[in-house]
């Protein structure tokens, strides 16, 4: 069905922590993928002034912490790191099937290239640090599944 976010959603009772040094995220969700143990903490961006402030300015996160960037619907929008000071990994979520994972570098320039998902339609978009998809064993065609927790 089109127009529906089709990442399964979780809501469980349990307290919202403050973000740690390092750690940019509150404990407002966590995605989990398919064929692996591995998680991430992330933040939900799911309004338009925080889809365009995302993770710029930020000087690290956490291990296992990230952004997750929800639509209310189907996009094929790009992401740019303009003043984003640290790497990113991004996973573009369709339902809740990843379609494309991208390699993304820090732009401090006013002209910065951008990323997308090769054209394929997503609802969510997941930052990590770079290379932490790879490093899980995640690939195109794994599940993601956004489960939200506290009071986010």
């Amino acid at each position: 069905m089109r127009g529906l976010i089709h990442v399964a959603i979780v809501v469980t009772l349990t307290g919202a922590c403050s973000a740690t040094e390092g750690d940019v995220v509150d404990s407002g969700a966590r995605v989990r993928f398919s064929n692996t143990e591995a998680s991430l903490t992330v933040r939900i961006a799911d309004s338009a002034e925080e889809q365009r402030q995302g993770l710029m300015g930020v000087g690290s996160l956490g291990e296992d912490r990230g952004m997750a960037f929800v639509y209310d619907d189907p996009t094929t929008g790009s992401f740019w790191m303009k003043d984003t000071l640290i790497p990113l990994s991004i996973a573009f979520v369709d339902g809740d099937r990843i379609v494309a994972i991208e390699e993304m570098k820090p732009c401090e320039t006013d002209t910065c290239p951008t990323w997308d998902s090769g054209g394929a339609a997503y609802t969510v978009a997941i930052e990590a640090n770079a290379g932490w998809f790879t490093a899980h064993g995640i690939a195109v065609g794994d599940r993601a599944t956004l489960e939200r927790i506290g009071d986010a």
